[in-house]
This record gives structure tokens, sequence and C-alpha cells, in this order.
């Protein structure tokens, strides 16, 4: 799991001001216009198998106060894919860092379950060397439709490894949060009266700017 201090820096970052530096949109408009921010933790690159990333959603209430959500989940593939059952030959995708506008939409996870699935290209890594090490190298591109979802782990219980659950999808360690993560896509839906939800990945060292 990620130290304290990671989820920390994630509660007190300033989203706003972070985004904006790097060029991209920071949603102000309107009521639950959600900002859905992964942070990828600073670890060693190795596989962790372990749930130590965090899903941050701001978003303003038809109050106009801003709200702040934090959840557990991981940004990366589970040690199943990434060494015991490749499903791509040119090797296990994992998103990169990136702001990837209306790239998302609610659907089906697998068909199985409402969740937020891919809907537009995105862009991704590839790590076919099985050697347990997060391969993050720009010549290592790839950019397509392959079903990066954003869903959870298990139904009923929170979950510690990551495992079987992600083969680069952004998947919750636990049922209720991705539940109330989910309640707040639907409430953007019925707002602005479109399926189409903006997902940004950062990595911990982005985390530069903090509330004051």
């Amino acid at each position: 799991m990620a130290k304290k201090n990671f989820y920390t820096k994630c509660e007190n970052a300033n989203f706003a001001k972070i985004l904006a530096e790097k060029g991209y949109k920071f949603f102000t408009k309107g009521s639950y216009n959600l900002n859905i921010i992964g942070v990828r933790s600073d670890q060693s690159r190795k596989v962790t198998n372990l749930f130590d990333d965090a899903l941050v959603v701001v978003y303003k209430t038809p109050s106009g106060k801003w709200q702040k959500q934090i959840y557990r989940i991981t940004t990366e593939p589970g040690s199943y894919y990434m060494v015991n059952h490749m499903i791509n030959p040119n090797g296990t995708s994992i998103l990169a860092p990136g702001q990837y506008r209306g790239c998302w939409g609610i659907g089906k996870h697998q068909g199985k379950y409402k969740a937020l699935v891919q809907t537009k290209p995105v862009t991704v890594y590839r790590d076919n060397n099985r050697d347990m090490v997060y391969d993050l190298k720009p010549q290592k591109i790839d950019v397509g439709l392959f079903g990066i979802n954003i869903h959870r782990s298990n139904e009923f219980e929170p979950r510690v490894y990551v495992n079987s659950y992600s083969a680069g999808c952004q998947v919750f360690a636990e049922p209720e949060k991705f539940q109330a993560f989910m309640r707040l896509c639907e409430l953007q839906r019925e707002h602005f009266k479109s399926n189409s939800f903006t997902y940004t990945l950062l990595d911990e060292s982005d985390l530069k700017y903090m509330l004051k």
C-alpha cells in the first residue's frame, strides 16, 4: 500500500493549478462537472501488485461548494498479466500519463456491470519482458482502443493484491468506494445530458502545488 503521506499529498494538492500548468483542462462550470484524476504513486517501479495509487475526483455541488473524494486504486497491471498471461504479444498495457478528453463513458465492463468504459483511443506503454519492473519508455508507445476501463476489483469485499484484476485498467480496491464513484458519474451524466468523461493521469512528482 502507498505510504500515508502520498494520500495526504493528494488530499492537499491544488489540482486546478497543477492541471493548468500542464496545459490540461480543469472543469469548473456547473454542478458535478467531474475532474477525474489518477495519481500514480512514486514507487520503485517494480511490480508491487498492490492498490497503491489514488483516484481523485474534484467537483462542485449544487450549492457551489467544492468537494474532493479520494479512492485507492491501481493504475498499473497486476502481476498475473505482467508475468503469466500476456494478452497482447507486444506486451501488457500501462496507461501513459496525460489528459484524455471524453475518452470514457458509462457502460458495462466486460458486459457484466456498470463502469466507465473506454470509448476513444488512449496512449499506453507496452511491457513484454516479464521482469517485474514497469517499462515506462516512450519507444514502447501504443495508441488505440484497448479496453482500458475504470472499474472495481472484487464485487463484495476490498482487495489488497491486484493479481488478475487489471491488465492495464484503472481499478478500485474497494467495491463500496467504486459504487460511490459511479453515483457521481451518474450525476454528471444527468446534469450535462452527455455520456462523456475525461480522465487525467498524473505522477506523484506532479503534485508540486498545495492548497493554502
